[in-house]
């Protein structure tokens, strides 16, 4: 469903079977076979750091959210008990 949304023109940029093929070729020899799994557990690695990071902003923003729903609740409550 995504790729629908995808412009022609960005489709006609992506890389192919056989040019994919020669990129991996590239990188086996810029970086050599001894490399490529340290590369990997970085990228790995950046990526976990990465959703951890997102998982704690989006728990802060949710806690921040219950904190302010309970201080409207009490506030309401306040009030109705003084009218």
């Amino acid at each position: 469903m995504t790729m629908l949304n995808v412009s022609p023109l960005l489709l006609t940029w992506m890389p192919s079977g056989g040019e994919m093929i020669v990129l991996l070729l590239i990188v086996v020899v810029l970086f050599g076979g001894k490399k490529i799994p340290e590369l990997a557990k970085g990228l790995g690695q950046g990526i976990r750091q990465f959703n951890e990071a997102k998982d704690g902003i989006k728990t802060e923003i949710e806690s921040g959210m219950k904190e302010k729903e309970k201080i409207n609740t009490n506030t309401n409550t306040t009030t109705n008990n003084n009218a």
